[in-house]
């Protein structure tokens, strides 16, 4: 997998999704379905968006015991999905099970990833609410190398930290990094961001995007514009 644009569907409902979908004309964006979708509408959405024809990113965030999230993982690989994740968070065991739940019998299974920390935490956040008192950059680092270990593909960050996770973790450890947003637009509840072209430069393997494109005048024009500015 190449670098993309995934364009998060964060919609409440399908008529929704399909009102969206339906104005790109024989594109097939990368799609990530995150909870709001996911819990509207249950597995029956990812069937019918990979029915589409559309890559998909099943953005769930699991973070449980061991068990419970490889019972689940297994549940998930079956929706053939390309990609999905967990809270790094969750510690090693806890991804050490999820791969293992996500790994079909024929040894197929998406991609894993974890997240590191949320684009909405900043210091003081991780500081004041999680008490941890270490730079960002530092924790990041951590959870990319212990998401590493556990055989995971690769991590969710900022994408102020790819550079320095492939630095840590290797240039085939993905990257996915949401928080991107376009110079002239606003940055939501976003604290740690960067422009496409931005994430091109600091080496991001794939840029995760919703309402820069979604709640766009022109959803088909911004998403053409990121493709552009991100992959070239």
């Amino acid at each position: 997998m190449g670098k993309d644009v995934i364009v998060a569907c964060d919609f409440a409902g399908a008529d929704q999704v399909f009102s969206f979908l339906d104005l790109f004309e024989g594109a097939k964006p990368f799609l990530k379905i995150g909870m709001e979708l996911y819990y509207a509408e249950g597995p029956s959405i990812v069937r019918e968006i990979k029915r589409r024809g559309h890559k998909i990113f099943l953005d769930l965030k699991l973070h449980d015991i061991p068990n419970t999230v490889k019972k689940s993982m297994a549940v998930l690989s079956r929706l053939d999905v390309d990609l999905c994740n967990l809270h790094a968070a969750g510690t090693t065991p806890m991804m050490e099970a999820a791969l293992e739940g996500l790994t079909r019998p024929d040894g197929s299974r998406p991609l894993l990833i974890a997240v590191t920390q949320l684009t909405s935490t900043d210091q003081a956040h991780l500081e004041e609410d999680l008490l941890i008192h270490q730079p960002m950059e530092q924790v990041v680092m951590h959870y990319a190398s212990k998401a590493k270990e556990a055989g995971l593909d690769g991590v969710v960050c900022s994408p102020l930290e790819a550079a320095e996770v492939h630095a840590c973790c290797g240039s085939d450890f993905l990257t996915v990094t949401p928080g991107v947003r376009f110079a002239d637009g606003e940055i939501g509840d976003q604290k740690r961001v960067m422009t496409p072209a931005q994430a091109k430069l600091v080496g991001s393997d794939y840029i995760v995007v919703g309402r820069p494109i979604t709640a766009a005048a022109d959803p088909v024009a911004a998403y053409e514009r990121c493709v552009r500015e991100f992959v070239g």
